[in-house]
């Protein structure tokens, strides 16, 4: 029988090994996210991943069976984040006009603060349409159907109102997140065509304002300044 000090020092040793294996677990799909978001997961190397993350490659294959996997819990890790921060914003007791400039704000600060999402987002994408993906439908189901149905509860309640222009809702949302995912991937590019980093802090204001902007043009039938306030965490005075 063990003694109660004996007891606590088993307990101590369990928590010790589950967040030191929970730090593990982190430091390789931090990896896994930057080598995947490089080259992909047909170009990706596992010892390249376990280097980066500074473990051998048994470790590696003792958290993640294989690349296959590796690479879909890298996925999940994107878009379980992006999936939180984003029913976050739409579950907040708001009017339609500033939830989705909320949203949008969001959505942006989200891929600004992690410019390597898009980048793994892409080339899922890409796998997808050229040879399938046994990630797609997990992804499209648990992580981003949710939001999408948020949304498209949120614009018809708005154009119900008459706060929102009567449009097609599902393509207003490909044109947004497209306005924020594209400005991001093409980055290297843009920079050469226009000699200018679009990534300082000042380009990736000036940048979030043109968004919103646009945002509230598409959208809104009146008051867009009151809107593109609350995008920006601003309520408008009662």
């Amino acid at each position: 029988m063990q003694t109660p000090a004996k007891s606590r020092s088993v307990s101590r040793k369990t928590q010790r090994s589950q967040r030191d294996a929970a730090e593990t677990r982190a430091a390789i799909l931090e990896a896994a996210l930057s080598e995947f978001a490089e080259e992909g997961i047909a170009g990706a190397r596992m010892e390249a991943i376990a280097a980066a993350a500074g473990v051998n490659k048994a470790l590696l294959h003792y958290y993640f069976r294989d690349k296959e996997r590796l690479y879909g819990a890298a996925l999940d890790h994107v878009f379980a984040t992006l999936s939180q921060r984003m029913l976050e914003v739409l579950e907040r007791d708001l009017p339609p006009p500033e939830k989705i400039m909320a949203y949008a704000a969001a959505h942006f600060d989200f891929i600004a603060a992690s410019p390597i999402y898009p980048r793994m987002v892409q080339r899922e994408m890409m796998r997808a349409g050229r040879s399938g993906s046994p990630h797609m439908r997990r992804i499209a189901e648990r992580y981003l159907r949710p939001i999408f149905l948020k949304i498209m509860t949120v614009m018809q309640e708005g154009m119900a109102r008459g706060q929102f222009r009567r449009i097609d809702a599902g393509h207003f949302l490909v044109s947004l997140i497209a306005m924020n995912v594209f400005y991001f991937s093409t980055a290297p590019m843009m920079a050469l065509v226009t000699r200018r980093n679009p990534l300082t802090p000042q380009r990736v204001a000036e940048r979030r304002a043109a968004v919103m902007d646009a945002v509230a043009a598409m959208l809104l039938t009146s008051n867009p300044a009151a809107a593109h306030d609350a995008g920006n965490g601003r309520r408008k005075p009662r």
